[in-house]
């Protein structure tokens, strides 16, 4: 099953500025098991770059992510394009 999803990143922005950038991939996590509704996720290391591309404390507003979830369970994210 593969899935195109942006995901909110605007929350994020409420909390500490030295650790927004680690947050924001805790929220990409915690989004992608509660819409694929598994526990093993997978981020590429696109993603983190992206989120990490500013800086710890400047994180984008959203970011697209393509899920691709196996038959065993494990969904991996890459950054759509």
């Amino acid at each position: 099953m593969e899935r195109t999803y942006t995901i909110p990143l605007r929350d994020v922005k409420n909390v500490q500025k030295t650790i927004r950038a680690a947050k924001a991939v805790r929220v990409v996590q915690e989004f992608l098991k509660k819409h694929m509704k598994v526990d093993d996720i997978k981020i590429d290391a696109s993603v983190n770059e992206k989120i990490w591309e500013r800086g710890i404390q400047k994180i984008p507003s959203k970011i697209k992510v393509k899920a691709v979830k196996d038959d065993d369970g494990l969904v991996e994210a890459t950054l759509a394009e």
